[in-house]
């Protein structure tokens, strides 16, 4: 796609560019560096709550008052903590294998992993959404972006299991995603890169011609929570980032943080700095629905894989979708369009009212707050300076509720409280800053220990915060932890907001390189957690209802061992007749129908992982043994006083043996 020329004075060329860019590099090795020890300086103010050990801990026997799910970064998965406490509940596998769990390691697993791409046991999740109702969490579900191989993922929270994963087709880097509409109608998922969406094999030079990004409205089943890609939006090839739904008045549209709009494709830190603003892109998706309605949009060619699990059977399977329907906003006027925003922005987020759209421009000087009012109003009078690719752009001021002036150095994201309070993260000056939303004042700010990044206040990108807990999420920690070697732990930190002045209460590491985060009250959710599987409801194929069911069988070269786990043994628990070059598929039924009672299985020389098995629960696990001799088998999940008994053996004859297919049932 060639764009039309950029004719709005909005986004000039500005001289003062080049030295944000440069205060800002500037800026992170200050806050690498100068910042170093500045926990424990001297006579600093520190806002730390004076009875902070009070306000965290939970006694014994008492609970949380707030779950928070947290991004895992580059380890691709999804951590749940506790708050007040900062404690680590879980770690659920999403895009990434885990051994501990036997995701993506088990048969029933493996599938969930699968993408066009072939099996891709990784990827980089950075950002977190509650599904919500009335633009309020609901507790039902919460959704996970994969960055890298672009994918999106559903967590059931009855289980802490991912549900669904849905590739992304037409996409590259999938980072501005996974963001809901108030009733979760849609999860959005914006593309990071642009790329050729057509030509594949184009030259890098044609970045301008042949590059286009594109704005995926993926549909959710209120029910079932099934995904589906209803449509795409083709977009110019900036770089979409941070998104949020609007509320109230405003949830029709949905708003993303875009960057690069000087299309650059080499030295981005410079060549994609060259002007004073980028963009904000509104999107009226009830008007997408419409077009979508009326046949606009085209049929597009693309491969991509939708993996599902069941409960029922305890498996995951892989459908594989040819098609995807894009609309192109030049061809659907009053669908799309664009507000200038000073530069390089990273958050795009709209406060409980659905009435202000607060910007974060990473080398901006200013937190730019926009009105859907005057939005509105500035389309209906068609206050525009010019457009790209036949996207209208409002006028910066047509749309501008006002600006925060001198926030600090390098705002990122704005989170919001239940008293009319915005928070905004600074990266550069590695603080959070509090601001009167109608206002536009600055009333407090606290350090953070350092380079903060994504913000969260439970529910504080919905209707309803609870404007109790901020958690920062921070890049770097020099000396906030032991040291660990060359890394030092991620980590998050807890301040406490109910009162005027915000007090740090609490430190915690946490995994993989957090992003993103959202929290909801634990009573929420934890009244509708799963507690076991029921047997009669078992649907996998290989499922054994008692012990007296187990059994070994063989199907050529295949050898199939039905085994049942009830504290402490495994039935059969003694094997024999398998041999080198023969598979061996173990599947295992944990019989336990009492809550917390988890088996595990694991059996010497396997090359993949253990299985972990809940009660009810059916997995299966693939051996292959090189060596002719005798190999145990063991529970790796305590389980009883006679955890260490619940063992057995398995004996691999050569390969020509006649030796024929013995398994004992736990006799002497």
């Amino acid at each position: 796609m060639t764009l039309s020329k950029m004719r709005f004075s909005s986004l000039k060329s500005s001289s003062i560019i080049i030295p944000l860019v440069l205060l800002l590099i500037a800026g992170v090795f200050v806050s690498s560096v100068v910042f170093t020890g500045c926990g424990k300086k001297e006579g600093s103010t520190l806002n730390i709550s004076e009875d902070a050990a009070n306000k965290v801990y939970v006694p014994a026997g008492k609970y949380d008052e707030f779950y928070a799910f947290v991004s895992g970064g580059f380890s691709g998965q999804l951590a749940v903590y506790g708050l007040p406490s900062g404690r680590l509940f879980r770690v659920i596998p999403v895009f990434s294998v885990d051994p501990e769990k036997g995701w993506g390691y088990s048969e029933e697993t493996k599938p969930m992993l699968m993408t066009s791409h072939g099996f891709i046991p990784w990827d980089d999740s950075h950002h977190s959404e509650l599904s919500m109702t009335g633009g309020v969490p609901n507790g039902k579900w919460i959704f996970l972006n994969g960055n890298n191989t672009p994918r999106l993922a559903r967590i059931d929270l009855k289980t802490f299991r991912t549900a669904e994963i849905l590739e992304i087709p037409n996409s590259a880097g999938n980072h501005s995603s996974p963001f809901t509409t108030e009733n979760s109608e849609y999860v959005v998922c914006g593309t990071r890169f642009s790329i050729p969406i057509k030509e594949k094999d184009v030259s890098i030079d044609s970045y301008k011609e042949t590059f286009n990004g594109t704005i995926s409205f993926v549909k959710i089943n209120p029910e079932s929570g099934k995904m589906n890609v209803e449509f795409q939006l083709m977009s110019p090839p900036f770089d979409y980032d941070l998104s949020h739904a609007g509320k109230g008045p405003s949830h029709d549209w949905f708003f993303f943080s875009c960057y690069n709009t000087e299309q650059a494709h080499t030295l981005l830190e410079v060549n994609a700095s060259q002007k004073d603003k980028d963009f904000i892109m509104a999107v009226n998706w009830k008007k997408a629905e419409e077009y979508l309605a009326q046949g606009k949009a085209k049929d597009s060619e693309a491969e991509y894989y939708h993996n599902t699990y069941s409960d029922a059977t305890h498996s995951g399977s892989s459908e594989v979708l040819k098609t995807v329907k894009v609309l192109d906003p030049k061809d659907c006027p009053g669908m799309v369009y664009y507000i200038p925003c000073p530069k390089s922005p990273h958050g795009a987020d709209v406060d409980p009212s659905g009435e202000y759209i607060v910007g974060g421009g990473k080398l901006a000087t200013v937190i730019p707050v926009f009105s859907f009012t005057k939005m509105i109003k500035a389309i209906e009078d068609k206050q525009f300076d010019g457009d790209v690719a036949g996207i209208p752009v409002i006028k910066y001021e047509a749309a501008l509720h006002g600006e925060v002036q001198k926030p600090g150095l390098g705002p990122l994201h704005t989170e919001f409280d239940d008293k009319g309070f915005a928070y905004t993260s600074m990266f550069v000056s590695s603080e959070v800053v509090k601001w009167d939303l109608k206002k536009l004042e600055v009333v407090d700010r606290a350090p953070s220990f350092y380079s903060v990044g994504h913000i969260m206040i439970p529910g504080g990108d919905s209707k309803k915060p609870w404007g109790k807990y901020l958690v920062v999420m921070n890049k770097i920690t020099k000396d906030r932890f032991l040291p660990t070697g060359p890394e030092l732990t991620q980590s998050a930190q807890l301040y406490d907001i109910s009162g005027e002045k915000m007090k740090l209460l609490l430190d915690f590491p946490t995994i993989g390189e957090p992003h993103y985060a959202q929290g909801i009250q634990a009573d929420i959710i934890s009244g509708q957690s799963v507690k076991i599987f029921k047997l009669d409801e078992n649907k996998h194929p290989h499922m054994i209802k008692s012990v007296n069911d187990g059994r070994v069988e063989r199907k050529g070269n295949e050898v199939h061992v039905y085994i049942g786990m009830i504290r402490s043994h495994f039935t059969p628990d003694n094997i024999e007749g398998v041999k080198v070059g023969d598979k061996v598929f173990f599947h295992v039924t944990n019989l336990e129908q009492d809550w917390d009672i988890p088996h595990g299985f694991a059996v010497m020389g396997n090359q993949n992982s253990e299985l972990l098995v809940m009660p009810g629960e059916t997995q299966t696990i693939t051996w292959e043994p090189k060596v002719a001799t005798v190999y145990p088998f063991y529970c790796t999940d305590f389980c009883s006083a006679l955890h260490q008994e619940m063992q057995g053996y398995i004996r691999v004859h050569p390969k020509d043996s006649n030796a024929e297919i013995k398994f004992s049932m736990g006799g002497k």
